[in-house]
């Protein structure tokens, strides 16, 4: 079956995402990724599952260039600024430095296994750095649906470094693949010989920095201008701010590649400046980004497992197994001790989770999928590896990241959702909501008035079970109340 034919794509597609949603449904209750549910039921849909022939890789890659900018968007939205500042040293160190030095681990093993010579598996030294590099970073969409959609909460402040890390590395490991693929492209081919490697190593310094300093000023640009321009433009349709924020997304990821900087660094940017700025119509955008970025990942995943040949896959098993345990268990523990040594105040329990988090999903695929796409020697191999390591870490890590936190005591309470569905105008000011307890009537009183708030907050709803009341100064406060609060902007400066 041609899976891409405008006859069946529609129909095909809406049952692979309905059985897809089905699958995972059932596979969460044994604690299964809903990624690495949604990437299996690719596969059995596939050409060695059901029967689904898909194999352009050029057009995979495009799709998941397109999730990756709603995902690393959405992500920097979600991201508090508030949050991420005390561990903004080590987020970004484990985002650049431990990107590196896992690609510099990883790539002497897997070289070392080529020379090894006893798998009938061997790569030119600048291609195993290579496969390496495809591999380097944690996968935003799994670190975020993994520590966001398991409702756990970390002690240490582990949750927003971990989620910056993952948001963050991604720009790192795009360029050391994209270097190392002009620089296999280079020496693998003709004339290798008179390729000076000072002026290698010039030229890919440049494009390293020219990658981090235009997509951040691209970034921050469009994030300060995105801003000012939501909430100055007038627009009957809410919905269409959500739509023209995502097409201010696209806008950004293209322009900055078009100048030479990292586009995936600039939408993560632009997201955490909207993100932390007010503007219009906050909860319909988020909502919309939270929607799109499951449509995102459910159509990514199950691409690159349509995408798969199992049976050519296991041909790589064994070397691919010795790798990802290699990563696992070696270059990412010692990647993360390395690269949080200056960091004193992050505990040994911190740093061994940390370790563990470093999990493989779909960028590792979409990365690995350049080199096929260059027509690099060994491309195929390298595709095949990374896409049995991305299953194996999923599988491995994916699993027991609860289990870990638990055994190295650093869950603490989850702390309890709001109880109002109600989206106020920021410019109203803040919005917060207290619970209303039989010890604080025993202390203020078991009315409004006698709660005596501060000059500028004002109480907008009383909540009782199920029940809302517009509240009255005179109103009877009862145990299990929870008051939705909105405080003005003259009580947040502390005026």
């Amino acid at each position: 079956m041609d899976f891409l034919t405008s006859g069946n794509v529609i129909f095909v597609g809406s049952i692979l995402i309905f059985c897809s949603i089905l699958i995972t449904k059932a596979g969460g209750k044994f604690g299964m990724p809903t990624l690495l549910l949604f990437l299996l039921a690719g596969m059995l849909f596939g050409s060695d599952g059901l029967g689904i022939q898909f194999s352009d890789i050029a057009q995979a890659q495009f799709v998941g260039m397109v999730a990756l900018c709603v995902i690393l968007f959405t992500g920097g939205v979600e991201t508090k600024l508030s949050d991420i500042k005390p561990v903004l040293g080590p987020g970004l160190t484990l985002s650049t430095v431990g990107v590196v030095l896992t690609t510099a681990f990883t790539g002497v093993f897997i070289y070392g296994m080529s020379l090894w010579g006893v798998l009938s598996f061997e790569l030119p030294l600048v291609v195993c750095f290579l496969l390496a590099a495809t591999m380097s970073s944690t996968d935003s969409a799994s670190v975020f649906n993994i520590l966001r959609g398991k409702n756990i909460n970390l002690k240490n402040n582990l949750q927003p470094m971990l989620e910056l890390e993952s948001g963050s590395n991604d720009p790192m490991a795009y360029i050391l693949t994209i270097v190392l693929i002009q620089l296999a492209l280079t020496l693998c081919g003709e004339g290798a010989a008179a390729i000076e490697t000072s002026e290698l190593v010039v030229d890919s310094l440049k494009v390293l920095v020219q990658q981090f300093a235009s997509g951040a000023m691209i970034g921050a640009g469009a994030g300060f201008a995105a801003s000012w321009f939501m909430n100055r433009i007038n627009i009957s349709n809410i919905p269409l701010y959500s739509i023209m924020l995502l097409s201010i997304v696209f806008f950004t990821f293209s322009v900055a590649d078009m100048l030479g900087g990292n586009g995936y660094l600039a939408v993560y940017i632009t997201g955490i400046i909207v993100g932390n700025k007010k503007i219009k119509h906050r909860r319909q955008v988020v909502a919309f980004f939270d929607g799109m970025t499951w449509i995102m990942q459910i159509g990514m995943f199950l691409l690159l497992g349509l995408l798969v040949n199992p049976s050519e896959m296991w041909k790589t098993a064994l070397v691919a197994l010795l790798v990802g345990a290699f990563m696992m268990f070696i270059a990412r523990p010692l990647s993360v001790f390395l690269s949080l040594l200056p960091f004193n105040n992050i505990s040994l329990s911190s740093r061994i989770f940390t370790s563990w988090v470093g999990l493989r999903g779909a960028v590792p695929i979409i990365f690995a999928m350049y080199p096929v796409v260059e027509d690099v020697p060994g491309s195929d191999a390298i595709f095949n590896i990374v896409f049995f390591i991305t299953l194996l870490s999923l599988v491995l890590q994916g699993t027991t990241i609860v289990a870990a936190a638990k055994k190295l005591d650093l869950l603490q309470p989850v702390a309890a959702e709001g109880q109002f569905d109600v989206e106020l105008p920021e410019e109203a000011g803040e919005q917060s909501e207290i619970a209303i307890t039989e010890e604080l009537i025993a202390e203020k009183g078991n009315t409004l008035q006698a709660l005596a708030l501060p000059r500028g907050m004002l109480v907008v709803f009383i909540k009782r079970a199920e029940k809302y009341i517009v509240p009255n100064g005179s109103v009877e406060l009862l145990p299990g109340d929870r008051l939705l609060v909105i405080a003005s902007s003259e009580i947040e400066e502390g005026k």
